[in-house]
Formats: structure tokens, sequence, C-alpha cells
């Protein structure tokens, strides 16, 4: 073979070396590169990433009933009223408040005298007042905080996991009155609202402020409106435009608000400007927010429709879960949403994925979640079954 061929071979060969050489420290870098960007940006991709593989592992529970102490037998009939407190659960029933464990084991017993008496709880405290009437109580487990008797009545009162109270009452020369008063029980805001009929108040920067909706009638409709203000100023953070739904819950967070209206739902913003709204296809049969999450169940008999509808902030659309049998309750805690159903209890993560679910029988009217359990509510019982989510 002539020298000059033999030193091309060569050449060749050397060059598609050289050429492997440099796509391979080619890719090394290229591999270096997207690692480090991938790193620095985990925070934007590793939980996703991390929900597409558990969205789709569902945990099946047994659904069977405690024992022991369960079914806790209730007196009176089925208006009596169950809340969970902390590791506790609270049963207003008749003229009793009870507090038990989560074993059933009942703790403490007390009795008031009110007539249409309401429970609320946050944290570790329970709210007990006369609705119409003119008294309250705040209390814990281990005793009565303090109370309130007013000169007017009642109209109604939220408690927040700060200890603070709000109670909103009829008034003499105006619409109503916001009294609010801390975890001792000294007053730290009042409002005489002239032209508003409020019908709910939540509490916002760690029960510094809240927000308040009310009702107007305008050219022969009734609005909601929403006020947001600080404790410390006279003045409002922010007024909102009408929503044209009558308001039922209120639930403030982080400046914002959703609402709960009879006929729809959705959120103001921090500014006070009203975001698109969630129009019901059917009856609205329960609905709960906590956090600025929130879910809505929805029965359409005619249409043999029964949804879930879950919100998880203010600047993502609402998302829709079919359902095959009708809704009961539902309860948004721990950025899940559980709803009962007449056979089953099941619980969603926002991305719409099931979570758990259990079978349960179609005699439960109600729920509460408290740590590993939830407690159904039936006529003159209450069931625990365990419930991993």
């Amino acid at each position: 073979m002539p020298k000059n061929d033999t030193e091309d071979i060569v050449d060749i060969k050397n060059r598609k070396k050289r050429r492997k050489r440099l796509i391979k420290f080619l890719i090394f870098i290229l591999v270096i590169g997207l690692g480090t960007g991938l790193y620095f940006t985990r925070d934007k991709w590793y939980n996703k990433l991390r929900g597409i593989g558990e969205q789709y592992r569902t945990i099946v529970n047994s659904g069977t009933l405690a024992k022991g102490n369960f079914p806790i037998e209730v007196s009176s009939d089925n208006n009596y009223q169950l809340m969970k407190m902390g590791r506790r659960i609270v049963v207003l029933s008749g003229n009793d408040t009870l507090f038990f464990d989560t074993e059933g084991n009942l703790l403490k017993k007390r009795q008031h005298t009110y007539t249409n008496s309401v429970l609320c709880v946050s944290g570790e405290r329970a709210l007990i007042y006369a609705c119409g009437g003119n008294q309250l109580s705040v209390e814990d487990e281990n005793e009565v905080c303090y109370t309130k008797e007013f000169d007017e009545n009642i109209l109604f009162a939220r408690l927040s996991p700060e200890g603070y109270t709000g109670v909103v009452t009829t008034a003499e020369n105006n619409k109503c009155e916001i009294h609010v008063y801390d975890k001792k029980g000294t007053i730290v805001y009042d409002r005489k609202c002239i032209d508003e009929y409020v019908n709910d108040l939540s509490f916002t920067n760690e029960s510094q402020g809240c927000v308040f909706s009310y009702i107007m009638a305008k050219n022969g409709q009734l609005v909601t409106n929403i006020k947001s203000v600080m404790f410390s100023d006279a003045n409002e953070l922010w007024t909102s435009g009408d929503i044209f739904t009558v308001g039922i819950e209120l639930d403030g967070f982080n400046g914002n608000a959703f609402i709960l209206g009879n006929d729809s739902c959705g959120y103001v913003d921090s500014n006070g400007n009203v975001g698109e709204f969630y129009q019901y296809d059917g009856e609205m049969k329960g609905g709960s927010c906590s956090g600025g999450k929130a879910a809505v169940i929805i029965n359409n008999e005619d249409l043999r429709k029964y949804i879930a509808v879950l919100f998880s902030d203010v600047s993502t659309s609402p998302l829709t879960i079919e359902l095959d049998e009708p809704t009961v309750d539902v309860m948004v805690s721990g950025g899940l949403a559980y709803v009962l159903t007449q056979e089953h209890m099941m619980a969603y993560d926002f991305d719409g994925g099931l979570r758990s679910t259990a079978d349960v029988s179609d005699s439960y009217t109600g729920f509460v979640k408290n740590e590993e359990h939830i407690f159904l509510k039936s006529y003159k019982k209450i069931d625990r079954i365990d419930f991993e989510s």
C-alpha cells in the first residue's frame, strides 16, 4: 500500500477519535449544565414531579367502625352539633357541652341555659352563644375562660385560632354592631354599622384584623360586599365591588377572601377586586374553606349529577370532580378536601387526585376529621373510623 494512502487512513481514524471525544465532552458539559439547572430550580418542579408518582396511589381504608366507647350515644335529636377542638371533639347537645378525646372518653361535661345555642370552635377553645339571645361563653376543656352579656341580641359570633372573639349584635340606631374581644375578653374593636347588614366575619393577620361580608339591596337585587379592616385603624383596607350572590360563609387569608354564596362562590383579591364566580348547577349541599382553599359539593337530582368543586387559590380556575352518588358533607383540612357521600368517605388533593377512600353506610348526615380519624354523625350517635390520607 502506498505511504500516502496509509497516512490518509491513519488521519481519518484520528479525526474520528477526536470527533467522538468532542461529542462525549459536549454531552458531559450538557449533562452538568442540565443537572445544575435542575438543582437550582428544584423548588419549582420537585413537588410537582413527586405528585405525579403519588397522585395515582389511593389509600383504601377499611371503614371498620371503632368499638370500645363507640358509638357515642347522644341524648338529643339530630340537631346536636359536632366539632373538633385540637385533639378533642366537642358535642353541643341540648343544654350540655361534652368534651371527648379521640378514643371516645368523656373528659368534661358542662351545662348552660342558652336557647337556640350555637357552637363555634377554633384551636383549643369553644364558643357557645345564644342565637337571638344576649349571652355567650368562651371555654376550653378545663375551664370557662370568660362570659359576656349584651344589651342587644346576638346575630352570630366567631372565634379565631388566637382566641379572639367577634360578635355581631343588633343595634338600636344602626343596622348592627361588631364587637371584637381578645383572648382575655377585653374589647379591642367596636364598629357601628350604619348601612351594613353584616352576615359573616373572618379573622385575618393573626387576629389583628378581619374581613366581614354584608348584604344590601341594589336595583331590586340582593348583593354581597366585603370589607377588610385592621383593628388598630378606623379606615378600611379595601371594600369589594358588588358580588351578585347572598353570602353564607367567608374565609379571609393573605389579604384575600373566599366567599361561599347561596348560588355561587369565588374569590376577592387583596385590592377588593371580585374574580370570576362559579355558578352552581344544582343544590349546594355544603361548603368549606380554610387557608385560601375551598371545596363545594353540589347535587342535581334531576340530572343525577353529583360533583365536588375544588378551589386552590385566587389565581387558579376551579376543578370539578364528578361523583357517582349524592354528596352529604365536605370539609377542608390539612390541604385536602374530605367529601362524604351516601356510601363513601373520600379525600382529594387540590389537583383532583383521590388520596384515600373508605366505604360507609348511608345513615350519616355529617362528619369531622381529627388526627387519623373521621367522626361520623348520625341520628343520636357518633361513630368513628380510622382514615389514613
